[in-house]
């Protein structure tokens, strides 16, 4: 199979169905005379056209995982108060110098203070408070003596080990005072910041918002998974595959599923979407055939350009916005190949980075590492590869200790149709343009996608 066949899950791009309302007269933009991109010049192009989305502000319970638009500052001091970091008896410190295993000191108990007591007794010498963790260090009391080094007394309580200077108080400011910065504009709001921003006295944040993005599939012959089907139907698996991918990045998904190929119904699907959602990607459509519903439709608007990227599995893409309105911009749109491995690679080399700049994230790009090959293969000359690899690790015997390597995860290597093989897939190896032959033992470059 080819870039220039759509099927979705291993059917055709171009071979023909229940197509109506179709002109049969188009400009072909993937055609082989058309002035192909590089991989780099096409997402530059895409990455020109996108910027975080407007700030919003939520709830911290909805601020996991989005990233902030505003510098977080603390509202009190952190902790607010002089509080123990230990179950024990808050005591005066003086009083106890001489307390051993040998020469216990045995002193009143004058108040009980569990965490949120808003009580302050103050203690004078000879005196002590039992306290439990997180509690008030009640006026007068300069240490803690932990419960392990008491008889646990609850009216007098014997201390059998002096201790040290301020022991176990965590004071008032420590971790930060009044006004400083506890998060920085541009950070991810992971759980540990999440609990910084909420120990800092804050309610709600100002963050950019996920992306709401359609995922839909172009194709009369896709069906529902799990529907009965007929000669010439398939299950449509791309709608799921790049809503999940969209999860994955930290999107909205809004998952159409398959439409036929229908110029008015994609057309009528469109503009009801551009009102709602923030990205649409679409798959299939988008090369060289008669029922090539997606370019029919958007090549017109004029706002979407379509033409050849120097990449394999991938070669056909579309990429614009759906036209503007008074109250608002269109959409971004991405229109990928149909196959689900040129979508795949397709959706994280172009439109994953695109989401991320969405979300404000301050790193766009997937980590990559360095593998070693195990088993060879061969890659299209003038196009970059991206072949799904298993990566795994091994010890080498030697002072690095560990052996990255990576192996095609299908026997039919790159191939666009091949899904079961994509899902044993962990990475991408990345081969550049002039390279055609990768041997066992060469190094590459492979994107981590799991």
């Amino acid at each position: 199979m080819t870039d220039t066949e759509r099927p979705d899950a291993g059917a055709r791009d171009t071979a023909p169905g229940d197509h109506a309302n179709h002109s049969h007269t188009r400009t072909d933009a993937c055609a082989p005379a058309a002035s192909a991109r590089t991989v780099a010049e096409q997402l530059a192009i895409v990455l020109a056209s996108v910027a975080p989305l407007p700030p919003v502000r939520v709830e911290l319970d909805a601020a996991r995982g989005l990233v902030l638009a505003e510098d977080v500052l603390t509202v009190t001091d952190t902790p607010p108060f002089d509080n123990s970091a230990m179950d024990g008896y808050a005591v005066i410190r003086s009083d106890l110098l001489s307390a051993s295993p040998q020469n216990p000191i045995t002193l009143p108990v004058v108040a009980d203070l569990a965490a949120g007591t808003a009580e302050n007794p103050r203690l004078v010498p000879g005196q002590v408070a039992r306290i439990m963790t997180g509690a008030p260090i009640p006026d007068g009391a300069n240490a803690v003596v932990p419960i392990e080094d008491t008889d646990q007394g609850i009216e007098r309580v014997a201390i059998v080990r002096a201790p040290g200077a301020a022991a176990h108080v965590r004071r008032a400011g420590e971790d930060a005072h009044a006004g400083d910065r506890v998060l920085r504009a541009g950070s991810v709001l992971w759980p540990t910041r999440v609990a910084a921003a909420a120990s800092a006295g804050t309610s709600s944040v100002l963050v950019h918002p996920a992306p709401r993005v359609a995922v839909i599939s172009t194709g009369s012959e896709l069906v529902t998974p799990g529907s009965p089907t007929r000669r010439g139907q398939i299950p449509d698996s791309n709608s799921f595959l790049l809503s999940a991918a969209v999860a994955e990045a930290g999107g909205i998904a809004v998952r159409i599923g398959a439409v036929p190929d229908d110029d008015d119904v994609l057309r009528a699907l469109l503009d009801e979407l551009a009102g709602s959602v923030d990205v649409i990607v679409l798959s299939g459509g988008v090369s060289v055939g008669a029922y090539d519903v997606v370019k029919a439709v958007l090549k017109p608007l004029g706002t979407v350009d379509f033409g050849p990227v120097k990449m394999q599995p991938g070669k056909p893409q579309g990429f614009g916005r759906w036209p503007a309105t008074e109250q608002a911009s269109g959409p971004l749109i991405f229109a990928l190949p149909g196959n689900p491995v040129s979508a795949y690679v397709s959706f994280e080399v172009f439109v994953r980075p695109a989401l991320q700049r969405l979300l404000g994230q301050p790193i766009l790009n997937r980590r990559t590492v360095t593998a070693t090959v195990v088993d060879g293969w061969r890659s299209p000359p003038g196009r970059a590869q991206y072949m799904p690899v298993i990566v795994t690790h091994r010890t080498d015997g030697t002072e690095n200790g560990t052996l990255t390597e990576a192996r095609p995860a299908s026997r039919g290597g790159s191939g666009s149709h091949l899904v079961a093989g994509l899902a044993q897939a962990s990475g991408l190896a990345i081969v550049p343009e002039d390279a055609t032959h990768i041997r066992g033992g060469d190094l590459i470059t492979v994107m981590l996608t799991s």
